[in-house]
C-alpha cells in the first residue's frame, strides 16, 4: 500500500495538484482536523520498504451512516477536496462509490443548515472515485493481482521452505493454514508452489470420501519414500455440505486414520506483515500513477474506477461491476453452485486450479494413457530460480498425457554425450522450491555437436523435445530449426520455455528467473538505503547483472526507489551523468540525504561503474560521498519466489500439453513416426501483455537484436518515465499506455484541471 501511496503523492505533486493524505481511513475523514493533512514530496521518502501503511487504516462505522457520510463531505470541501483516491477492499470501495454517488444531495444538506455557501456547492459539485485494490486475499474480480498478494505469498512459501527442512528430518505430516476466508487464492498458488499434497478452499469443496482418498494420497506417497506430507488449508475451507473443514480436524483425520506424527501451523497476521515484495511495489507503483491520470480524466458521467492488472497491462475497470461479480462468486458459493463461482474467479484462478489437478495426484498407471512418444526435457544456459519447478510440471504433466519422460543433464553438451535418462513422477518430487537447475545447464549451442545430437534422438527415439531456458535456449532452437534440411531428426514438436535472470528473451514479457532475481536487488537496495540513512550525505552506486538488458537494473530502481538507472537501451551522455550529480546536489539539501543509482553491467563500455563512482566522487566532493557495489552472482541464487515457481509451473503444464497436441497432430501411422517440419513446430511459449501465446521461432527472429541478445521492443521501456517522476526529475509521461476504461466508453483526455487528490 505504501507504494501506492508514495505513486500518488508524487505523480499527483508532478502535474501540479494539492495532494492530501486522510490518515485513519474514513474515520479520519469522519474526524477531520489533523487526519486531512497537505503533503510535500519527502512525506513519502523512505515508506517504499515499509510493510502496512504509514496513514493508517481503520474499519469505520460513523461512514456507514448518513451523518458521518455528511462530516466527511464537509470535511472535504473545507479544503477543496474533490478527487479520492482509496486503496482498500471491496468493502472500502462500495462505501466510496456510495459516496460519489451522494455527494451533490450531501453538499445541499450542508449548505441548508448553513454550514457552507451556495458558491461552494456549485464550486464544489462533482466528487471523482478511483479506487485501488490492497486486499491479501486476492479476491476481487477484474483484476489479476491484487496489491500485497504476492507479498503474503512470499510470507507463506518462507515458512513452508523452513517447514519442510524440519517435517523432511522428522518424518512429520503439516497442516498448514493460511488466510482467505472467502477466497481460496493464497492456500491454491501456495500449495502448487510447494507441491502440497492436498489442498482445501472454499471455491471447490471436495467431493464425498475425500478423507479415506486424502488418507490413501498420504500412505501413497510415504510408501514411496517421500518423507514429508504438507496439507495447505485456506480458514474458509468448506466440504461439499458447506460445514467447515479445519486444520485440526485435519490433523486428528490424519493422526486416528494414519496415526502419522502431525503438527498444526496457524500462519494467521505474519501473512500481512514483512516487507513488501518486488512485484508488490512495481504493481503499486504503475497503478498510483495511473490512478492520477484516471482522476485528470475523470468526468461526472464516468463511472467511479478501480485501476488493476490484467496479464501485463494496466486497465480501468467500472468500481461498481466489479464489486457486483465479487458479491456473485459469494453468492454462487453460499448457494452450492462451485463450479460457476470457480468460474467467476477469473481465468487465472480457473488456470491455477486445473494446473494443481495435473501435478497433485498420479492416477494409477492402469489409468493412464499410452501414446508410445517419448519426450525430452533439458536445461539451456544460465541457471535461473524457477527452472526445476518447470521441469517438474513438464515431467508430470507428460506422463499423466501418457508419454516416457527423459531427462538431459547438462543441457546440449550432456545430450551429445548421451547423458539422457527416463525420469518418473517421483523423481521430481519437491523440485518446486530448489534454486538454480537440478539437471544441470550449459551455455553450449548445439550446432556443433549437430550430428551427435542427431545420434542420441534416434538411439532413444525421442518424439519431442522441451528446452528451459534463456537466450542460448531460443537460438539453440533456431539452429535445430534451421538443421531440420540436413536431420530428419529435428523434424519433431520443439518448445521453448524463457527462464533467464535477465528478461531478455523476444517474444515473452516475462521470464522464469527474473523475479527472484529482482527480489535478491531490491532486498539488497533496501539494506543498502538503510546503512546510508545513519550515515547520510551518501550516494550508493549498484552495479545489476542482465547482460545488454537494462530489464533487472530499470525494475530494481522502480522498486527499491532509486535515483537513477543506467541502461543500455537509452544512451545516455556526459551531460546526463552532470545532471544526475546535479540532481543529488540538490536532493542532499532536502531532509532526505542519501541516493541510489543503479548500472546495468553492460549499459556503456567506457562508463563503467568504477568511472561513474569516480566522476559522482569528485563532482559531489564536500557534498556527499560514494560507494559502490557490484552485486553479482547473488541475483542467479537463492529460492525461486512464488512468481517463479508459479509461472514456471503454469507455463511448462501448458507447453507439454500443446507438445501433446503437435505429437498427434503430426504423427504419422503408417510410417509410424512422427515427422514435423512446419515453423509452427518450433514455437516459444511467452506472456505477452494478457496472454500466453506460442509463436514460432523463426517469427521472432525478426524481433531479434542477435549482436546485443535482447528484443528490438521491450514492453517496459515504457516504464522508464515513471522511475524517473517518482525520483523526481521532469520528463514527459506517454498517456498512450494507460489504461483505457474498458467496456464503458471513454472520454477524450481534457486538459488536466489542477484540482485537489
Amino acid at each position: 500500500m505504501n507504494a501506492a501511496v508514495r505513486a500518488v503523492v508524487r505523480m499527483g505533486i508532478y502535474v501540479k495538484a494539492k495532494v492530501y493524505f486522510v490518515y485513519e481511513g474514513y474515520q479520519g475523514m469522519v474526524d477531520g482536523g489533523d487526519n486531512i493533512v497537505e503533503v510535500s514530496w519527502e512525506s513519502v521518502s523512505s515508506i517504499l520498504q515499509v510493510g502496512g501503511t504509514v496513514i493508517g487504516s481503520a474499519r469505520c462505522k460513523a461512514f456507514r451512516t448518513r451523518e458521518g457520510r455528511l462530516q466527511a463531505a464537509y470535511n472535504l470541501v473545507q479544503r477543496g477536496i474533490t478527487n479520492l483516491c482509496v486503496i482498500g477492499g471491496d468493502g472500502s470501495l462500495t462505501g466510496a462509490n456510495l459516496f460519489r454517488e451522494e455527494w451533490s444531495g450531501l453538499l445541499e444538506e450542508l449548505a441548508q443548515k448553513g454550514k457552507i455557501d451556495e458558491e461552494a456547492v456549485k464550486k464544489y459539485a462533482y466528487l471523482n472515485i478511483v479506487g485501488m485494490v490492497g486486499s491479501i486475499d486476492n479476491d476481487f474480480c477484474g483484476t489479476d493481482m491484487t496489491i500485497g498478494t504476492d507479498s503474503a505469498l512470499h510470507r507463506i512459501i518462507e515458512v513452508v521452505d523452513a517447514i519442510m527442512t524440519t517435517a523432511q528430518s522428522h518424518q512429520r505430516t503439516f497442516v498448514l493454514e493460511v488466510m482467505g476466508r472467502h477466497c481460496g487464492y493464497l492456500a491454491l498458488v501456495s500449495a502448487l508452489a510447494c507441491g502440497a499434497d492436498w489442498v482445501f478452499i472454499p471455491e471447490y469443496p471436495p467431493e464425498e470420501g475425500w478423507e479415506d482418498l486424502m488418507c490413501v494420497k498420504l500412505s501413497e506417497n510415504r510408501a514411496r519414500k517421500k518423507r514429508l506430507n504438507i496439507i495447505i488449508v485456506a480458514e474458509g475451507a468448506i466440504d461439499c455440505h458447506n460445514k467447515a473443514i479445519t486444520s485440526e480436524k485435519v490433523k486428528d483425520l490424519v493422526v486416528q486414520r494414519l496415526g502419522f506424527d502431525t503438527r498444526v501451523t496457524i500462519l494467521g497476521h505474519v501473512q500481512r506483515g514483512g516487507t513488501p515484495s518486488a512485484f508488490d511495489r512495481i504493481l503499486a507503483s504503475r497503478m498510483g500513477v495511473e490512478a492520477v491520470l484516471a482522476l485528470l480524466e475523470a468526468t461526472p458521467d464516468t463511472p467511479a474506477c478501480v485501476v488493476s492488472l490484467s496479464g501485463n497491462q494496466a486497465v480501468r475497470l467500472p468500481l461498481m461491476e466489479c464489486v457486483q461479480m465479487t458479491q456473485e462468486v459469494q453468492k454462487a458459493m453460499d448457494e452450492g453452485r462451485f463450479v460457476e463461482a470457480v468460474r467467476l474467479r477469473g481465468r487465472s484462478f480457473e488456470n491455477n486450479l486445473n494446473t494443481y489437478k495435473l501435478l497433485s495426484h498420479k492416477r494409477p498407471d492402469a489409468e493412464l494413457p499410452k501414446t508410445n512418444f517419448n519426450v525430452a526435457v533439458l536445461n539451456v544456459g544460465a541457471p535461473a530460480a524457477g527452472m526445476n519447478a518447470a521441469v517438474r510440471a513438464a515431467v508430470r504433466v507428460g506422463i499423466t498425457e501418457g508419454h516416457k519422460m527423459f531427462a538431459v543433464i547438462d543441457g546440449f553438451e550432456g545430450f551429445a554425450r548421451g547423458k539422457i535418462k527416463e525420469i518418473s513422477w517421483g523423481d521430481v518430487g519437491g523440485w518446486t522450491g530448489q534454486g538454480g537447475s537440478i539437471l544441470g545447464t550449459k551455455r553450449t549451442l548445439p550446432a556443433k555437436y549437430l550430428e551427435k545430437i542427431a545420434d542420441q534422438m534416434r538411439t532413444n527415439n525421442i518424439n519431442a523435445l522441451m528446452v528451459i531456458g534463456g537466450f542460448e535456449a531460443y537460438e539453440s532452437c533456431l539452429q535445430l530449426h534451421e538443421a531440420r534440411s540436413r536431420f530428419e531428426e529435428f523434424c519433431i514438436p520443439i518448445c521453448v520455455l524463457p527462464a533467464t535472470i535477465s528478461n531478455n528473451v523476444p517474444g515473452t514479457d516475462f521470464s522464469i528467473g527474473a523475479d527472484t532475481a529482482l527480489n535478491a536487488i531490491v532486498e539488497t537496495c533496501d539494506r543498502i538505503k538503510q546503512s546510508a540513512s545513519g550515515t547520510k550525505r551518501r550516494v550508493f552506486i549498484i552495479e545489476t547483472m542482465g547482460g545488454y538488458c537494462g530489464y533487472l537494473a530499470n525494475m530494481g530502481a522502480l522498486a527499491a526507489g532509486a535515483d537513477a538507472a543506467y541502461i543500455f537501451e537509452e544512451q545516455f551522455d556526459i551531460r546526463e551523468l552532470q545532471a544526475n550529480v546535479e540532481h543529488l546536489t540538490e536532493k542532499m539539501k532536502t531532509s532526505i540525504q542519501r541516493g541510489l543509482v543503479l548500472r546495468n553491467e553492460n549499459s556503456n563500455e567506457n562508463y563503467t561503474t568504477d568511472f561513474i563512482y569516480q566522476l559522482y566522487s569528485e563532482e559531489g566532493k564536500g557534498v556527499f560521498d560514494c560507494r559502490k557495489n557490484v552485486l553479482g552472482h547473488m541475483q542467479q541464487g537463492g529460492a525461486p519466489s512464488p512468481f517463479d515457481r508459479n509461472f514456471g509451473t503454469k507455463i511448462s503444464a501448458k507447453a507439454m500439453q500443446w507438445i501433446s497436441k503437435k505429437l498427434k497432430e503430426t504423427y504419422r501411422k503408417e510410417e509410424g513416426k512422427v515427422f514435423a517440419n512446419t515453423d509452427d513446430s518450433v514455437c516459444l511459449l511467452g506472456m505477452r501483455r494478457r496472454n500466453l501465446v506460442f509463436q514460432p521461432v523463426a517469427e521472432l527472429k525478426n524481433e531479434t537484436d542477435f549482436v546485443h541478445r535482447i528484443p528490438k521492443e521491450q514492453w517496459w521501456l515504457k516504464l522508464r518515465p515513471l522511475m524517473k517522476i517518482l525520483a523526481k526529475y521532469k520528463t514527459s509521461y506517454d498517456v498512450s499506455d494507460s489504461g483505457q476504461l474498458e467496456h464503458v466508453a471513454m472520454h477524450s483526455p481534457k486538459e488536466a484541471e489542477t484540482g485537489a487528490i
